[in-house]
């Protein structure tokens, strides 16, 4: 057995002796002013425990306390885990057209589903979250911790919508930047389409940094009216914008040697698109990490030293007992 924090112990040991010193001397202090006599008629007569084997339980208990402080552990020496997963950057689109609804809720409420079914299909892996537009920010930093990604998703709202268009040369240098030290890099978008030569730039550069790029289309080929922040069309050379879904994204996702998928309302789509994420990287995704194997102890002084403290507070006097 051994201890994780000695030096609390040896540290808080120190003020539980001075302590018990005070107490020792204040007990014969009271001795040599009043006689045997006199503290037993000054003293509460019951059938509680005497004041010394209350004393005692009460620094025992400490004592105990003390060690459990330091947390006395059973080593059993280091470990080397593997862990299996790949880091992956999920950018989520709130440009203005994804407040279009030829989906429902509509086109923005549909993604924050995907990515949700998409957390929960990649359970061991670190995802980091982007939202982009006209320009992009980090949402949340890598992360395997599935129930805050999830959280924070669902917390992006209408009011994050730009009503600029969609920078994906901007998304591009973004993504390059966060996944430089990343291998290999997946970059995992969501997202309707963008201009034709705006995803040229995007293509360019997602080949020159060598980001495999996944891609979920959101929307319809049809499209649908491109609203405002009140749901009212917005109108452009006197008739209403219509915003359809631009595939070519998925070409880019191709020729980066990803792949991509159009969301449909089930969850097959984004599993199948996982499968296929960890199939293309799986040589690439295992990595080892150092564990201290230990069994923790605790629990057990800690455990007495409640006791103890129970029992010595149970035996205080009532004021008022009957005899």
């Amino acid at each position: 057995m051994s201890f994780v924090n000695p030096q609390l112990f040896w540290i808080l040991i120190v003020p539980l002796i001075a302590f018990t010193v005070v107490i020792i001397r204040y007990k014969e202090s009271l001795t040599t002013i009043f006689s045997e006599e006199v503290l037993k008629r000054l003293s509460i007569g019951d059938d509680s425990l005497p004041i010394v084997a209350r004393n005692l339980l009460m620094l025992i208990a400490i004592f105990f306390m003390l060690v459990a402080l330091a947390q006395p552990v059973i080593d059993h020496g280091k470990r080397v885990v593997q862990l299996e997963g790949v880091s992956a950057l999920v950018a989520l689109d709130i440009s203005g057209s994804m407040r279009a609804k030829d989906i429902y809720p509509n086109r923005l409420e549909f993604a924050k589903k995907k990515i949700v079914t998409l957390l929960h299909a990649m359970p061991n892996d670190e995802l980091s979250l982007i939202a982009f537009a006209h320009s992009s920010f980090i949402l949340a930093p890598f992360s395997s911790d599935k129930e805050t990604l999830q959280q924070i998703i669902e917390g992006v709202t209408d009011e994050y919508i730009n009503m600029s268009s969609t920078n994906f040369t901007a998304l591009a240098e973004y993504s390059s930047e966060l996944l430089e030290k990343k291998k290999p890099k997946i970059l995992i978008l969501f997202s309707d389409g963008g201009d034709k030569k705006d995803i040229e730039k995007f293509a360019k550069i997602v080949k020159d940094e060598e980001i495999s790029l996944y891609v979920v289309l959101i929307g319809t080929e049809a499209g649908a009216p491109v609203i405002d922040r009140k749901g009212r069309p917005i109108h452009k050379n006197g008739a209403i914008a219509i915003t359809q879904r631009n595939d070519a994204l998925g070409k880019v996702a191709l020729d980066s040697g990803g792949a991509f998928v159009v969301a449909d309302t089930g969850t097959t789509t984004i599993k199948d698109l996982v499968k296929t994420i960890k199939v293309q990287h799986k040589s690439k995704k295992k990595k080892e990490v150092t564990i201290y194997d230990r069994e923790e102890l605790f629990y057990y002084p800690l455990g007495l030293a409640l006791f103890l403290l129970l029992f010595g507070f149970s035996s205080l006097p009532i004021k008022g007992r009957s005899l």
